[in-house]
């Protein structure tokens, strides 16, 4: 039997590695620009958790969620998604008496059992960012702002930020009525899942990929309370500050039910008819729906495999050793080992080392160093050995191979490297 990965599972390989790594690294740097502190998040938790969150209207739970029943008998769920986990977390650890912002990213794997298909992933990476406690504008438009410098900061070109607000409770109690029957006198025209969502939840017909478009066309719009449309007018205004470059979409819902006044998304052209790169929103029920504290909030997600996508044209660092070590002898092996560590551990600066088998021939052990992408091969034989010397020989760059004592090795290469 061949034995092969599942579909919506893949491999990351080296290359692509890399550039995970590099967004990754990105995402960081940016975070901490703008105060935000890491958590972990367990990759598990309790099925209750997503249902009540995220609504059982939603695709994510109706079809794309990974849960089973555990061995202690507990109905259990791989994270679909991470907002869930960390007002969780919020509300377990009680992070909102530390009387630091409430600011919180997560970088990690989330698992839904969606159709396979570009840049869509069974098991795919998301960065995501949390600000629970700050009911401003000021807090959405710092969120959007922060999503779109670190989209630039990636290389992601050519990106649109769409905004829309859903309004509060207040709002959508009157709007529900109307968009309810405005969806039953199209009832018979609907999808199969809109229809039997529609008396549980009509906003969610809007966010259905079939029926969705069509509908937004002619639905009723809804009508903002004073209260949300000052802070949607302020959102915008705190944009326009920022340099963000937004249009308003008032078709725009978002696929889960946890979201309030401000919505967005960021779209790509260059990711055809699926073009979200990552979206986001307010949620100033969740926290305490779920048992916490008042605690409005604001965040968003993105997709690593979607930014890499839009990132094919590029390539991160490669991390090929400065130095490749050779034993041109099979009583130099312990010599070659020797100065591999002495160059990794160099005083002067850690000088990245790789060797192959010390076994092998002089042509194979050249053929890896070759391959390796190092600068610069460093060789050990009989005569190096009994001369306790060692020769460099250029790998990228043409020049003459010398020889120096092995002792000296590290500091002439370091100097050959800067050079």
């Amino acid at each position: 039997m061949s034995v092969h990965s599942l579909r919506g599972f893949r491999d990351l390989l080296p290359a692509d590695a890399r550039l995970f790594a590099s967004i990754e690294a990105a995402a960081r740097e940016t975070f901490a620009l703008y105060g935000y502190q890491e958590l972990r998040i367990p990759t598990i938790e309790l099925k209750e958790l997503f249902v009540k969150s995220t609504g059982d209207t939603t695709d994510i739970v109706e079809k794309e969620m990974y849960a089973f029943t555990d061995g202690g008998g507990r109905e259990v769920a791989v994270r679909p998604e991470g907002t869930p986990g960390v007002v969780r977390a919020y509300i377990e650890n009680n992070l909102g008496q530390t009387g630091r912002n409430g600011k919180y990213f997560y970088i990690g794997n989330m698992f839904r059992a969606e159709r396979p298909q570009a840049g869509r992933f069974r098991e795919f990476e998301q960065i995501g960012a949390e600000h629970i406690g700050n009911a401003s504008p000021h807090a959405d438009a710092e969120t959007i702002t922060m999503l779109v410098r670190l989209l630039e900061k990636v290389g992601v070109s050519g990106c649109s930020v769409v905004l829309n607000s859903l309004g509060c409770g207040e709002c959508r109690k009157t709007y529900r009525e109307v968009l309810l029957a405005f969806l039953r006198s199209r009832a018979e025209k609907l999808c199969e899942p809109c229809r039997g969502r529609i008396e549980r939840n009509p906003l969610r017909a809007l966010d259905c990929k079939l029926d969705g478009p069509a509908l937004a066309e002619t639905a009723p719009k809804l009508t903002l309370c004073p209260a949300c449309a000052e802070h949607f007018s302020r959102t915008q205004e705190l944009l326009k500050i920022s340099g963000v470059k937004h249009e308003v979409n008032p078709s725009l819902v978002r696929g889960l039910d946890y979201y309030t006044r401000t919505v967005f998304e960021v779209r790509s052209s260059a990711l055809g008819s699926q073009d979200a790169v990552c979206g986001g929103g307010r949620y100033d029920d969740l926290v305490k729906s779920m048992g916490g504290p008042a605690a409005p909030a604001v965040g968003w997600a993105v997709g690593v495999d979607r930014m890499a996508m839009l990132l094919q044209d590029k390539t991160a660092a490669d991390n090929s050793p400065e130095a490749f070590v050779v034993a041109a002898s099979k009583d130099a092996g312990n010599k070659a080992f020797e100065l591999t560590t002495a160059l990794r551990n160099f005083p002067g600066g850690p000088i990245s080392a790789d060797f192959s088998s010390f076994e092998l021939s002089l042509k194979s052990q050249m053929r890896s160093a070759d391959k390796s992408g190092a600068s610069f091969a460093l060789i050990i034989g009989e005569d190096e050995l009994k001369a306790g010397t060692v020769t460099i020989k250029p790998l990228k760059e043409k020049g003459d191979q010398f020889t120096v004592p092995v002792a000296d090795a590290p500091s002439r290469l370091k100097q050959l490297l800067k050079d």
